[in-house]
């Protein structure tokens, strides 16, 4: 009952309007550790804060807009009032208590430093990309902000999912199972690593992991669900695997009941969707001696228009290659399928071709140096944009991208793919 006693005092005292600038001043001495043995001032003060001011001090209010308060005098005049025995009481009984602001930023501190050791306790560690990603956060505040927030374990988090990647765990990024060229749901990785499924849907821990995929690839940070479902799918996880798709024509399989369905559809020379769903629920065997692989739906719709029946087995990646369409070409090269592949003449479309020379042995299809000044010469492609890439089958061939400066969509080369469909099936 004092202590209520005390506080209404206080309150009635120094808890006016007219006060407040007064108990903030005191309260941000008290916070950075400053001792209360100056004198605060108020520049521009009104009559009402000076009379407010003379009440607690018990003298005269002065005249000016200048108006000062001596720290220890009005200590002393709420002692002998017997309102408070210091400035500390009355400030944390009138608005509450006191932060520490310098233990804080030493906790603050100590539990940066423990959750970047956190990160660079991951297997990724000693990787250039890696590096970059933790120097990018550490620099730009997010790191900070998590620690304000109380979640700086995910920084560790993330290390531990980045450790659990299908597609990071063979620096030589080849295909040694189907689980690594996506078989694993984004679900099944957030439970194994957080005990919560959720844990990778839309959340700041999915954050940083695709801020680091995106640095590893090359790539800009993902700001649609597309873009996030793509570094996802380059990493070896799905998100969905109803949503996971591939487009194919004339792709004849063994295995039931899919199987059937894509030889029926190649027997009718129509296209055909597969999900990955459907992939795993019903595994099938392509049967082409030759599978080609295209980038651009508009390649698979007019080898369909104009070839039909007659096209040779062809897959379409639709950009960035989907888990579905991974799973697909590494069982048609599993099967003894020829796969050749290409994409467009950009530094993405290079990205994309290396990985699947490295990941399913592919050949490249008209994609070497002579293509690329052939196509670039009778295309208005737009300019080359984003981060170079290496094309290790012809080394040429990206010096030659740089030079031009240019890129070349593959449908501006539709003509020259009709006809390899066309020969290779005849």
């Amino acid at each position: 009952m004092a202590i209520v006693n005390e506080r209404d005092k206080l309150q009635r005292v120094l808890g006016s309007p007219e006060l407040a600038w007064l108990i903030d001043r005191i309260r941000n001495r008290l916070e950075r550790g400053i001792p209360l043995d100056g004198t605060v001032t108020l520049v521009g003060a009104t009559a009402a804060q000076r009379r407010a001011a003379a009440r607690l001090l018990g003298h005269a209010a002065g005249g000016g807009t200048s108006l000062s308060v001596p720290l220890p005098a009005l200590e002393q005049a709420l002692r002998r009032a017997g309102i408070s025995a210091d400035l500390r009481t009355a400030v944390e009984l009138v608005s509450g208590p006191v932060r520490d602001l310098r233990a804080e930023r030493t906790a603050e501190i100590h539990a940066r430093a423990t959750a970047v050791a956190a990160a660079r306790n991951c297997l990724h560690a000693g990787s250039t990309w890696y590096s970059a990603w933790l120097d990018e956060v550490s620099r730009d505040g997010t790191v900070t902000r998590l620690i304000q927030r109380g979640d700086g374990q995910l920084l560790g988090q993330a290390a531990a999912v980045l450790d659990h990647l299908p597609a990071l765990s063979d620096p030589s990024g080849a295909a040694t199972s189907s689980q690594d060229i996506g078989g694993m749901l984004l679900p099944a990785l957030a439970e194994s690593v957080t005990g919560n499924a959720t844990a990778l849907s839309g959340t700041p821990l999915a954050s940083l992991v695709l801020r680091a995929l995106a640095i590893r690839d090359g790539a800009a940070a993902p700001v649609t669900r597309s873009a996030e479902r793509a570094r996802w799918t380059a990493a070896g996880v799905v998100a969905d695997d109803l949503a996971s798709q591939v487009l194919v024509l004339n792709v004849r399989a063994g295995g039931e009941p899919l199987g059937r369905w894509l030889t029926e559809a190649a027997d009718a020379g129509e296209p055909f969707r597969v999900t990955l769903h459907q992939l795993n629920a019903m595994p099938v065997v392509p049967l082409g001696m030759d599978v080609f692989v295209c980038e651009n739906p508009a390649v698979l719709h007019a080898a369909a228009e104009a070839l039909g029946r007659a096209s040779a087995p062809l897959v379409c990646t639709e950009g960035e290659p989907s888990a579905a369409c991974n799973r697909l070409v590494y069982a048609a090269a599993r099967s003894g399928s020829r796969i050749h592949w290409r994409s467009d003449f950009d530094w993405e479309g290079l990205r994309i071709t290396a990985a699947a020379i490295r990941r399913f042995g592919a050949r490249p299809w008209r994609m070497g140096t002579d293509d690329y000044r052939a196509a670039v010469e009778g295309a208005e492609g737009g300019p080359l944009k984003g981060a170079t890439a290496d094309s290790p089958w012809d080394s040429r061939l990206a010096k030659e991208m740089i030079q031009a400066g240019r890129s070349v969509p593959e449908e501006r080369m539709t003509a020259a793919l009709l006809d390899d469909l066309r020969a290779t099936s005849g």
